[in-house]
């Protein structure tokens, strides 16, 4: 049974800090590429940020230089450093784990609140 469990998120004022983090079970997780989707009220799930087994990482224009992505291995984890936040970063965050080898596979977790608010 394949897990991904979020946490880290909560209020936070303008120019703060959060760091999101995404433990996963039931995966041999150095074959997933991991991301960070967020979804706003009334928008489309998008992109944030993925990484690579191997660590090559991929941003969305809105969030370069401010977010970070990483990954431990040895931990089943990822991470999502998010720092100078904007209100306009208020979102659900969801983490999803995805690999093509040995056969395709794609997994979602059940999405944490980040709201960025005064």
């Amino acid at each position: 049974q394949v897990q991904l469990v979020e946490s880290g998120g909560g209020l936070v004022q303008p120019g703060g800090s959060l760091r999101l983090s995404c433990v996963a079970s039931g995966i041999i997780f150095r074959f997933y590429n991991m991301g960070w989707y967020r979804q706003a009220p009334g928008k489309q799930r998008e992109l944030v940020t993925t990484i690579t087994g191997v660590g090559v990482t991929n941003y969305a224009d809105s969030v370069k230089g401010r977010f970070t992505i990483s990954r431990d291995n040895a931990k089943s984890t990822a991470y999502l450093q998010m720092d100078s936040l904007k209100p306009e970063d208020t979102a659900v965050y969801y983490c999803n784990a995805e690999t093509r080898w040995p056969k395709v596979a794609n997994y979602w977790g059940q999405g944490t609140q980040v709201t960025v608010s005064s």
